[in-house]
């Protein structure tokens, strides 16, 4: 076998329905009378400046402003018996630590209406938001610890989605369409890919899953939302970036709802594991040079597509809704030999990466700088990462070289191992919901035994990758075997698909049969285990003679459609208030004498650029990229910043506004 070429750098580079705690599913052929649905919209945007991203795991990588606001988007659907929650987020994953959080806040609200059986949470997979929200160390190195300040405005968010979306439950109705891409997305791992059977390869003849699935969303005859599910990863934005930026899904979703105001569109994700946007198979590169152009453009294929699907989606759904969880410790499962490649009885074992991991995918960016002479003070703290692999360890994640025995660290796991699997259903769609990134290939055979299972079209089957918690790769062993990037980052070894399959076999029966599902181990909490080594803000303090809010820089008088308008002010830090729900840049025009907001850090037309001047000070660029479609007028930019005291602390709040200029 051929020595894989990432595997050559990697080398170089050394409660539930009842307080039973089981879930309840309803009697086998139970039909809804009817659907009431919602929907919400949230922010869960982090610190726009000094805050590590979560997804290339680079801690030079650190937040400078933001590009677009990451959002949470909700869907509530009850059919009159059983209700779900839907909930995609702008992330870069969905940790254990918030789903465990988001539960909490539901129960003191609502009781035992939304739980863990019902609430299905997940991420666009977005590289360019915030990290520092897990309680597991693998997760939090890059960000020099846990960021309570990420977590909080998370769970804020989603939980404020979800209330949306319960606040917004109407008669409605629900339907189906589907569409193929096939430009929006490339295979990085063709080599592994290439490995699995005919049977599974023939099924993807371009090595990409081009699958477009839509739930359209409406209530009264209205249309309000849609889902749309479609595999490719959130890299357009590359690691040099430093704005915070939903990626190519976000700028789906703000196209579509930029088009229809009052409309939620939520793109989600799917067995992405070995799909990239980057068309050219080097970071930022395909359909052009251009990282902006290029999340711009993935994201517009993925929405006219979605559009395609949804005005195919014209017959209504008229099947039950329903939901099943379990937790399952996925570094002790014995598999049985039904789902091996070989027909023999197999185990998964303790979660650790391998050496490939550490080099990362070359298409889409470099791993994790572990052992690379780089200073990280939380490693320091955890006391590094070079130790001994216990040889019953390498022996069972072979043919993977062990770098890192995440599930063998000291005093804790360095990721999660108790893990949740999770099937739903909204009519005839099933989500198969797992806490990781499935390959096209994985994501397939589970989605072939989750539909033999029920009985079926596999079509009505997809994976829902990102979700509820995140333990990283899920490739078939065949894939496994050739230890590129997604092999070396399988945590649980090579029968690690295997296991999932029946386990989702497994929730499957129970939901076909009307069964209750056992819960089983409850994964731990892990508050309170990591510190933070990020420097927080000390202070604020203006230049000499200037005070919060000043413009350094004007505008030009007039500008065309097309051009750039920049204005530069004196700010504070943005970790003195989130703004959550708010704004920090906002272009405003004159309307029969009154300034009317027409765009903010929301748009993708404005970027809203931090830097720090000196230890205290700081600057906020704002630019702004005349729309063709604006009209003309008068504009302004407006800054809305707040700045910390330095004797008290206290933080005040400040709005600075450029003088006017044409637009022309």
């Amino acid at each position: 076998m051929p020595v894989a070429r990432r595997q050559v750098l990697a080398t170089a580079a050394v409660a539930p329905f009842a307080a039973t705690m089981f879930g309840v599913t309803p009697a086998s052929g139970q039909q809804a009378t009817g659907y009431r649905v919602g929907r919400g919209v949230a922010d869960v945007t982090g610190p726009a400046a000094e805050n590590g991203m979560m997804g290339y795991s680079m801690p030079q990588q650190q937040t400078a402003g933001i590009h677009l606001r990451t959002l949470a988007r909700a869907f509530v659907v009850d059919d009159g018996a059983n209700r779900v929650v839907f909930v995609t987020a702008e992330l870069g994953a969905l940790f254990q630590s918030v789903h465990q959080a988001v539960l909490r806040r539901l129960a003191e609200t609502y009781g035992g209406l939304y739980t863990e059986q019902n609430v299905l949470l997940n991420a666009t997979h977005t590289h360019a938001a915030c990290g520092g929200d897990s309680h597991y160390a693998a997760y939090d190195l890059a960000t020099l610890g846990f960021q309570e300040q990420v977590f909080n405005v998370v769970v804020d968010g989603i939980t404020e989605a979800i209330g949306k979306a319960h606040d917004d439950l109407r008669p409605g109705a629900l339907s189906l369409g589907r569409a193929e891409l096939t430009d929006a997305s490339v295979n990085r791992s063709r080599s592994a890919f290439d490995l699995n059977p005919a049977e599974d390869t023939r099924h993807f003849p371009q090595a990409i899953d081009p699958a477009v699935t839509v739930l359209r969303f409406s209530q009264g005859g209205r249309d309000v939302g849609a889902i749309t599910w479609f595999a490719t990863h959130g890299t357009s934005m590359t690691n040099e970036n430093h704005l915070i930026s939903s990626d190519n899904k976000g700028y789906a979703a703000f196209a579509w709802e930029h088009l229809d105001a009052g409309f939620v569109a939520c793109f989600a994700q799917t067995n992405a594991g070995d799909m990239s946007p980057n068309l050219d198979l080097e970071p930022g590169s395909g359909p052009t040079d251009d990282e902006f152009d290029n999340t711009r453009i993935i994201g517009e294929r993925q929405f006219r597509a979605a559009r395609s699907a949804f005005d195919s989606a014209r017959e209504s759904m008229s099947g039950p809704v329903d939901a099943a969880l379990c937790y399952v410790d996925l570094s002790e499962v014995t598999v049985d030999g039904r789902f091996t490649p070989d027909g023999e009885t197999h185990r998964t074992c303790t979660a650790a990466i391998g050496m490939s991991m550490l080099a990362g995918s070359t298409e889409d960016g470099p791993g994790i700088p572990i052992g690379e002479g780089i200073r990280n003070p939380l490693l320091d703290w955890l006391g590094g990462a070079d130790v001994p692999i216990p040889p019953e360890l390498a022996d069972e994640q072979a043919p993977k070289p062990v770098a890192v025995p995440f599930g063998a660290m000291l005093p804790h796991p360095w990721c999660p191992q108790v893990l949740p699997l999770q099937l739903m259903r909204i009519g005839e769609l099933y989500l198969v919901a797992g806490p990781a990134e499935f390959t096209i290939v994985a994501g397939l055979r589970i989605r072939r035994s989750v539909a033999a299972e029920l009985g079926v079209p596999l079509e009505n089957v997809l994976i829902q990758g990102y979700a509820n918690a995140y333990s990283q790769y899920v490739t078939t062993p065949e894939e496994y075997d050739s230890q590129q990037y997604e092999g070396a980052s399988t945590l649980f070894g090579r029968y690690t698909l295997p296991a999932y399959q029946q386990e989702f076999t497994r929730l499957a029966a129970a939901m076909r049969a009307g069964e209750r599902v056992p819960l089983g181990p409850v994964p731990p909490d892990m508050s309170g285990t990591l510190p933070n080594f990020q420097p927080g803000v000390v202070f604020d303090a203006p230049p000499p003679g200037r005070a919060f809010g000043d413009v350094l820089a004007e505008p030009a008088s007039g500008y065309h459609r097309g051009e750039r308008v920049a204005v530069e002010f004196v700010t504070g830090h943005p970790k003195n208030d989130l703004r959550r729900g708010g704004t920090y840049a906002e272009v405003q025009r004159l309307v029969d004498g009154r300034w009317v907001p027409v765009a903010d850090d929301r748009d993708w037309s404005t970027q809203y650029h931090w830097k720090r001047s000196g230890v205290e000070s700081s600057t906020a660029t704002i630019t702004w990229d005349v729309p063709a479609e604006v009209p003309t007028g008068r504009y302004r930019i407006v800054h809305n910043g707040d700045w910390k005291a330095a004797a008290s602390g206290e933080i005040t709040p400040f709005t600075g506004r450029s003088r006017d200029f044409r637009v022309a």
